[in-house]
């Protein structure tokens, strides 16, 4: 049994935002932009999260008061998946750098991460992309001052779907998740976060502060 799979047989600490099982009910959302759904699509506490334009990395390390940590899946290069290619605005056969990672907050899994780079990308002072290891890419995205980004698309639905493996979450479970695509020095790469069945509301005592100092 790896890490992962011990750590996804805990018990969920905290109280965990609403993810569906699936049913005849479920309506599937697959990478529509978040701002073509309704609001009735997208429940109130996952809009807020889904919706942010800052860095999900600093988010987790508040909400997770600084228990944070980046475990490495898996780092290989492949061909995108044909929707990826089409946010990427690339062929389906153009090859891509893939990184896949799970970010951990109190000793849970909370977020699956696949992070899909063209080789074309990679080229200059970006080659160090592909040398991150557990250091989290979103915090060296939002510190790049050439950093762009385009609108957020949201998705709803089967975790198999979402391209997460087996090992992290069961396939049948339906996830929200998250992906924009970012622009360093203008050259594209595509990020996609789902939410695992372990990330809970931990945020709420971070905003009640926040909102105290206000």
């Amino acid at each position: 049994m790896t890490k992962t799979q011990a750590r996804i047989m805990e018990p969920n600490v905290g109280a965990v935002l609403p993810i569906s099982s699936p049913s005849q009910t479920s309506k599937a959302i697959l990478w529509k932009a978040l701002s073509d759904l309704d609001q009735n699509q997208v429940p109130n506490a996952w809009y807020d999260w889904l919706s942010d334009r800052g860095s999900l990395t600093a988010r987790l390390i508040d909400a997770s008061e600084n228990e944070f940590s980046v475990e490495v899946v898996r780092q290989y290069e492949s061909v995108p998946s044909a929707s990826e290619a089409a946010a990427l605005k690339i062929a389906t056969n153009t090859p891509v750098f893939i990184r896949q990672v799970i970010l951990c907050g109190k000793g849970k899994p909370w977020v699956f991460a696949r992070s899909v780079l063209p080789l074309s990308t990679l080229t200059g002072r970006l080659t160090a992309l592909r040398e991150l290891d557990s250091q989290p890419l979103g915090a060296l995205l939002f510190n790049d001052p050439s950093m762009t980004r385009a609108p957020v698309e949201a998705s709803y639905s089967y975790a198999a779907t979402l391209a997460v493996p087996d090992t992290v979450c069961d396939g049948d479970v339906f996830l929200w998740g998250r992906r924009s695509v970012f622009c360093l020095d203008q050259k594209p790469l595509l990020v996609s976060e789902m939410f695992l069945p372990d990330f809970g509301a931990y945020d709420k005592n971070y905003k009640h502060a926040r909102e105290e100092q206000a």
